[in-house]
C-alpha cells in the first residue's frame, strides 16, 4: 500500500503554531483531507501518516479527531511533554487511540541543542517503548553528537529521522561535510531510520531532479531502501515545490532500486515502522 510517511493538517486559528505566522502566506490557512485528497489520489498515495506541527497536547488531539472520521490517515505522530513527571501518564492516554503511532519533539526549535541528551527523558522514553510507540527525530547535523546519546541510551526505541536531518541543498558543496558525516553517523545506529522528505524546502527556488540527486543518494547509500521512507511534507513542500512533482522525482531518482525495494520505500517501510 502507498503511504505518504509525513505530512501536515492544521488550522492557524487553533493559535498554537508558533512558528505559522500570516507572512507565510501560502500556508497560512487552514489544510485539511479534502485539500490533500485529489493531489494524494493523482499520485497514487492510499494512507498518509499525520505529524504533529504544534508542540501541544490540544493539536495532538485535534489531530486525532481528524484521524477517527478519516480512512486515509492510517496514523498521527503527536506531541508529549516528554520532561514533565506526569509524561508517562500522557502516552499511555493517549495509545488507547489506535491510530496514535508516535511522538515528534521539535528538536530544531529548541534553544538547547543537547536537550535530546538529557538523561531526564527516560521515563517517557521507556513509556513510548513499552507502548510499541515510535519517536520522530526533527533535526540538524548539529544535534547528531547528542543524539547519539540518545539512541545509544534506548536501543528498543523505533526512531525515524525526519526530512533526512535537512540538509544545507541552498547552500551548495559548503554544507555537504557536516551533513554527510551525519548522515553516515546516523545510519551506523541500527534502530534509526530516516524519512525521505523535506529536501524540496531546503534548496533554492528553482531545484531540480540534478540538485536533489546526491542528497538522495547519499541517504540511499547510507540507510539502504529498508530503512528510508517517502514523506511529502505536505503542505509546508508548498513553499518550494509541489506534491506530484515530488513524488515524481523521488520515484525518478530511485529508479535503480528493485520494484520490492521502491515499494518498502513508498509505503511498507512506514507500515511496518510506524505499525500501521
Amino acid at each position: 500500500m502507498p503511504i505518504d510517511a509525513h505530512q501536515h493538517y492544521w488550522d492557524p486559528a487553533r493559535g498554537d503554531y508558533e512558528w505559522l505566522t500570516p507572512e507565510l502566506k501560502i500556508l497560512y490557512r487552514p489544510f485539511g483531507p479534502a485539500d490533500l485528497k485529489p493531489l494524494r489520489e493523482t499520485a497514487g498515495i492510499e494512507r498518509t501518516v499525520v505529524v504533529q506541527a504544534a508542540p501541544t497536547i490540544d493539536e495532538t488531539r485535534y489531530l486525532l479527531d481528524i484521524a477517527r472520521n478519516e480512512a486515509s490517515i492510517a496514523g498521527v505522530v503527536g506531541w508529549v511533554p516528554l520532561l514533565l513527571p506526569n509524561a508517562p501518564a500522557v502516552i499511555e492516554a493517549l495509545s488507547q487511540e489506535p491510530k496514535f503511532k508516535g511522538v515528534r519533539p521539535m528538536l530544531q526549535d529548541l534553544p538547547d541543542d543537547s536537550w535530546i541528551a538529557n538523561p531526564d527523558l527516560a521515563p517517557a522514553i521507556d513509556a513510548l517503548i513499552a507502548h510499541d510507540l515510535a519517536f520522530d527525530a526533527l533535526i540538524y547535523a548539529r544535534h547528531v553528537e547528542y543524539f547519539e546519546t540518545f539512541a545509544a541510551r534506548f536501543p528498543a526505541l523505533r526512531i525515524v529521522v525526519d526530512h533526512g536531518a535537512k540538509p544545507p541543498i541552498r547552500y551548495g558543496r559548503a554544507g555537504w561535510p557536516s551533513w554527510a558525516e551525519a548522515i553516515t553517523r546516523l545510519a551506523q545506529l541500527p534502530h534509526v531510520h530516516c524519512k525521505l522528505s523535506g529536501l524540496v524546502t531546503e534548496a533554492s527556488p528553482g531545484w531540480s531532479e540534478e540538485t536533489l540527486h546526491p542528497y538522495v543518494d547519499h541517504l540511499l547509500q547510507s540507510f539502504g531502501p529498508a530503512r528510508l521512507m517517502w514523506g511529502s511534507d505536505w503542505p509546508v513542500l508548498d513553499l518550494n515545490g509541489d506534491y506530484l512533482t515530488w513524488h515524481s522525482v523521488a520515484n525518478t531518482l530511485l529508479a535503480s532500486l528493485s520494484d520490492a525495494e521502491r515499494e518498502a520505500v513508498f509505503g511498507g517501510n512506514a507500515a511496518a515502522f510506524y505499525r500501521l
